[in-house]
């Protein structure tokens, strides 16, 4: 008897078969996705092998189809099936280079009243794998679970056999009105993967057709890099072009907002000892602005609070921040108030409403704003303006952001949760509550200006908060609050890890402060510095910088500054926090790997035993490692990466394949080992002279790691030099040999690029 599985593939095949006997099929492909549909059905298939791996159903477009030429401003020229329906229709697209098929419908209302949708279908696929439904897994916002567990997931999800990665990813490329949302799991026991887009309120006047948001679907050998084209693909159709990362303090969780007197002070010590090495924000939170408070934070944010932390003004701490070299930031919540508030009493009107006409309210979050109004719109302008204009502040962290969608607090939220969207009432009820949320988000960008950078905060106080901010911001904070313990730092790896895909690509993901205050033990504050640093997201501290120990001193300057790479977790769909992150660089000949394992279990060993080839490497090469913080050198090896991490624990592996000369196996001066500091780095045959160029920070003790172990056995090092200018400004170098391992010292009195040779025998 045939498996379920078996017969879906038979039926898949026979509707290929069929299409390409019967005169009505209609089949476009390009170099990944073949479409073949007929009879209201679609048949999705992978180019490459030939196998379907999908048949789609489309809602509101089951009548005939043609093929048609299409033109996209993002995309270039493509094939698309245009299937007609009364109730809307629309197209499946398809363009050269793109691996998804693009599914956009519409919705016609033909009736002769006003017609109000919320929760509207748009795609269901029965998805094959090829795999048992058991063995496969749903990852999203969520995180990881089973088909018969998985609660949906915001703007993307991703149908996956953990054990090869093969899997599909479909995600939203726009959120204009709507909320886009996805839903993996069985339907007859076969696996399935459904989308629909939810409005809150889209009004259709009579004979109105509405194009619905643009959903991508396709299959991958590896979904971790559909999840990353489905990114790519996003910022491209947005045109997102992200600035230049910064590096921040933070002041809540160690002094609330911190005060006129001890923030120049903190800001002060930052400037002289972390500024060098990459620092640049000191960002003031919760506690400087006025109203009341009895439900979460004071939301008046057109002053501070009188006789409070800032009795003096916030241009006044601006200035002395900017006075330092550094840059002014500051928190606030621009679309919540508080409806009760005396300073809110004759501007009821501001408010969103629910159907009952009370203001719509929310626990922590206060009282939506209305961004349809014209007087909340003015009012957010002023606000921005005065903030960035008038005191200064070039940082925004912007909270409570949901409040701009008018949709109800429900922290913590990741999976899909019914968070009754639709139930608020606009000013404007032609706009959706997305609609609203981008305006009051473009208004922000507009009036802040491009060189303010717009943090968002934070996605789990309700994700509709997640895909309207899209394109219209620099960073997001992911997840939860986290705190100066394991358990509380392990919230950023977390959901780190589940939203990879987005950082350096949509936005920064902010996975709120590291610490290494003296009350959390060495290696742990070691391993958060790690994932922070090696992940390469948004780093901020929240710290009092003047009473940390020199080793703690040190170790945050390790940090700084963050890279610009796009690195990548090993075993995302195997375990919630993933142990394996790798981050390569090439932008230079020089290749370099750096392997960070992360232990995030406080009581337990972990033991990692994981082939190099699926961790990324070449699975058929010999390699040596440097582990910084035991700064110690590793190897030969070959086949799998081999070690055992303590509970609570961390190592940082820069790997380099044997070569038939020496090379430079990592640095001192950052975690990732020569990736933020290495400019350049060669190898002279003819001389048997190793060169490169480093930044090394003023004062700074800087290490360079050769590797003199070779293909061709050991070759020994004799002289280490820095160029005539670079002895001239005062730079000193030094030489050390050990088995395979040369370390050659360097220290300049000023910060700048030093041009550096080691010759060999």
């Amino acid at each position: 008897m045939k498996s379920p599985y078996q017969l879906f593939r038979v039926a898949a095949l026979a509707t290929i078969f069929a299409a390409s006997a019967a005169p009505a099929a209609i089949s476009i492909q390009n170099e990944r996705v073949k479409l073949t549909y007929e009879a209201g059905s679609l048949t999705l298939s992978d180019v490459m092998s030939g196998k379907p791996f999908g048949v789609a159903t489309l809602a509101g477009a089951g009548g005939s189809g043609k093929m048609v030429a299409v033109s996209d401003a993002t995309f270039g020229k493509g094939e698309a099936i245009e299937i007609a329906d009364p109730s809307g229709g629309g197209r499946v697209e398809l363009f050269p280079g793109l691996p998804f098929a693009l599914v956009k419908l519409r919705v016609t209302h033909t009736g002769s009243d006003v017609k109000v949708l919320n929760k509207v279908p748009v795609v269901t696929i029965a998805v094959d794998l090829g795999k048992p439904a058991e063995s496969l897994r749903g990852f999203g916002t969520g995180g990881i679970s089973s088909l018969a567990d998985n609660k949906g997931s915001y703007m993307w999800q991703a149908l996956v056999d953990p054990l090869t990665r093969h899997g599909v990813v479909g995600g939203w490329l726009t959120t204009t009105r709507g909320s886009g949302v996805a839903f993996v799991g069985l339907n007859d026991k076969q696996p399935s993967f459904r989308a629909q887009v939810e409005y809150g309120r889209l009004r259709l006047a009579p004979n109105q057709s509405e194009p619905l948001e643009t959903f991508a679907f396709g299959y991958f050998e590896d979904a971790r890099l559909g999840m990353e084209a489905w990114a790519d693909a996003t910022a491209k159709v947005l045109n997102i072009k992200l600035p230049p990362l910064p590096t921040v303090y933070c002041t809540w969780y160690h002094c609330g907002s911190s005060d006129e007197k001890q923030l120049p002070l903190q800001a002060a010590f930052a400037a002289k000892n972390f500024a060098p090495h990459g620092f640049s924000v000191v960002q003031i939170d919760d506690g400087w602005q006025d109203g009341q408070s009895k439900n979460g934070p004071r939301k008046n944010f057109t002053q501070v609070q009188p006789g409070g932390p800032y009795a003096s003004g916030m241009k006044a701490t601006a200035d002395k921040i900017k006075a330092l070299g550094l840059v002014p930031g500051i928190w606030l919540m621009p679309f919540s108030g508080t409806h009760d508030d005396p300073w809110y009493k004759d501007r009821q009107d501001w408010f969103v409403k629910r159907d009952d006409g009370k203001p719509h309210d929310s626990p922590w979050g206060g009282t939506a704003l209305d961004m349809t109004h014209p007087e909340v719109l003015k009012y957010l302008q002023e606000e921005i303006h005065r903030i960035v204009k008038e005191w200064g502040y070039g940082y925004l962290k912007m909270d409570g952001l949901c409040s701009g969608a008018a949709v109800n607090h429900c922290y913590v939220n990741d999976a899909y949760k019914d968070d009754h969207m639709g139930d608020a009432v606009l000013h404007d009820p032609n706009k959706t509550n997305i609609e609203a949320y981008r305006d009051g988000l473009k208004l922000i960008r507009q009036t802040a200006g491009k060189d303010t950078f717009i943090l968002g905060c934070c996605t789990p106080q309700n994700m509709r908060s997640y895909g309207g901010p899209f394109g219209l911001i620099d960073a997001m904070r992911i997840g939860p609050d986290n705190g100066p313990n394991w358990g509380g730092i392990r919230t950023g790896p977390t959901y780190g890890a589940r939203n990879y895909h987005l950082h350096g690509r949509i936005w920064y993901n902010d996975p709120d402060p590291l610490y290494v205050r003296t009350s959390l033990p060495i290696n742990q504050a070691r391993a958060i510095c790690s994932w922070v640093t090696l992940s390469g997201q948004l780093s901020a501290s929240s710290d009092s910088y003047p009473d940390l120990t020199q080793e703690r001193i040190d170790l945050l300057k390790r940090t700084m500054p963050s890279h610009p790479l796009r690195p990548r977790p090993v075993d995302l769909f195997e375990a919630d926090i993933p142990a394996i992150w790798l981050l390569t660089d090439t932008r230079a000949a020089a290749r370099r790997d750096i392997v960070g394992l992360f232990n995030w279990d406080e009581n337990k060993e972990l033991t990692i035993d994981r082939p190099l080839a699926n961790i990324g490497l070449d699975g058929q090469a010999e390699y040596v490692a440097y582990e910084y913080w035991s700064n110690k050198m590793t190897g030969p090896f070959k086949g799998n990466l081999k070690q055992t991490q303590a509970p609570a624990t961390c190592a940082i592996l820069s790997l380099k394949a044997l070569a038939v000369h020496p090379q430079l196996l990592g640095t001192s001066r950052h975690i990732t080992q020569g990736i933020i500091d290495v400019v350049e780095e060669s190898w002279a045959p003819a001389t048997k002279q190793l060169s490169g160029t480093s930044r090394l920070v003023a004062n700074d003790d800087y290490e360079l790691r050769v590797v003199t172990l070779t293909s061709n056995g050991t070759i020994q090092a004799l002289k280490a030099e820095v160029s005539a200018e670079d002895r001239a400004a005062g730079v000193s170098v030094s030489l050390q040999q050990q088995d395979g391992l040369a370390r050659i010292s360097l220290k300049s009195p000023t910060s700048r690029a030093v041009k550096w040779s080691v010759g060999f025998n």
